[in-house]
């Protein structure tokens, strides 16, 4: 039995030592960047359609046979340059009919004209009535009013025929014909608009900001102003449909005169020059617009920051390398980043990378990495 005993006791003295001779785990090793402050453009995104900055409708202004069309589609085209002609035959008949009353009214101007001349002097000499006398000073006036009718007659054919051609009325690019040779035009349901010639060396773009959205733009631009500020806050930027930013940045042109009352919303334009022709009429686009401006804002990468019903909170790093997890309010988001408006101090140290491993009060292996914004990256690329 002793025997039995001294070699338990000398068992458990063995086990004992390996467990005291056993080395420690290290700490894990975590990433972790530095709360960081900055001065904060808010920036807020609103759907939008492009337009040229004219779009101007190529219409048929008489009635008639397509039977000419003069140019390319879809290329540029030159203010005056023949476009589209409509069979003239009728028109240049009217023309001649106009002319020929014209030419009758001349006539009959200067018939009246010879009775007036012999009858004033009958009149003079009592060989006439005088009632003969008024009745040809009344012929001529007539005559004259005649001659000045068949006159605007003629005019309104000449302008009548003149519609044959169509000319483009700026210089611009024209897209696809709605009509084609010998088709009947100028009368609904044929086409009445052939056709639409843009100008697009700058390029309107239309979206809609909400009310609220509004007055605080609007704010924001009297309290610039009132400081003597003259940057613009709707200096604008626009995201095509492929997620690049456009190289040309935007102004605001006009702001509509009310808001919509079934959808409270303000309509803008707002117009972007467009040197190379990139943008065309038609286009989705998002304007990207600076809604607010903050000062000293904390940022903190949205990655480093645990959400737990409704309650945000980082994991920090004291100076003794032990993890502290601090609650935190959060203003808003900022690309990729959390605004924070209290909770950590600039310059403190955060877990980015490895929140998993880290537990409250833990030690922690810190190494410092650098937080790289894929917005920054985006904007760069471009």
């Amino acid at each position: 039995m002793k025997k039995l005993l001294s070699g338990t006791v000398c068992l458990f003295v063995l086990f004992s030592c390996k467990e005291q001779q056993a080395p420690s785990k290290p700490p894990p090793t975590v990433q972790v960047v530095s709360v960081m402050e900055d001065t904060v453009r808010i920036e807020k995104d609103f759907v939008g359609q492009v337009y040229g900055i004219k779009d101007i409708p190529i219409r048929a202004r008489v009635e008639g046979f397509l039977e000419n069309i003069h140019f390319q589609e879809g290329v540029k085209v030159k203010k005056g340059q023949l476009l589209y002609s409509i069979d003239p035959q009728p028109f240049q008949a009217a023309l001649t009919a106009a002319q020929s009353q014209l030419a009758e009214a001349k006539v009959g101007r200067v018939r009246a004209s010879n009775d007036l001349d012999r009858v004033v002097p009958l009149a003079d000499m009592k060989a006439v009535s005088e009632r003969d006398r008024d009745a040809s000073i009344a012929e001529k006036d007539a005559s004259e009013e005649i001659v000045n009718a068949a006159q605007a007659n003629v005019e309104i054919q000449e302008i009548q025929l003149s519609y044959t051609k169509i000319k483009s009325p700026i210089d611009g690019l024209i897209g696809k014909t709605q009509a084609k040779e010998g088709e009947f035009v100028g009368r609904s349901p044929n086409p009445v608009i052939l056709n639409t010639v843009s100008k697009i060396d700058s390029v309107r773009v239309e979206f809609f900001i909400t009310e609220n959205d509004y007055l605080q733009l609007a704010k924001k631009l009297r309290a610039n102003q009132a400081s003597g500020k003259t940057r613009d806050p709707l200096k604008l930027k626009l995201i095509l449909s492929d997620g690049t930013i456009f190289d040309q940045t935007g102004k605001v042109d006009f702001i509509n005169r009310e808001v919509d009352a079934g959808t409270g919303a303000l309509l803008i334009q707002a117009s972007f020059p467009n040197p190379d022709g990139l943008i065309r009429p038609g286009q989705f686009a998002r304007v990207r617009a600076v809604v607010e401006e903050m000062n000293n804002g904390m940022l903190v990468p949205q990655r480093a920051v645990s959400e737990f019903q409704g309650r945000f909170s980082v994991m920090a790093i004291t100076d003794s390398n032990t993890v502290s997890q601090k609650p935190v309010e959060i203003l808003g988001t900022y690309r990729d980043y959390y605004i924070i408006e209290k909770g950590v101090n600039p310059g403190e140290s955060i877990i980015f990378e490895g929140l998993q491993k880290a537990k409250e009060g833990q030690k922690v292996d810190p190494k410092v990495v650098e937080f790289k914004s894929q917005y920054v990256e985006m904007k760069s690329a471009n």
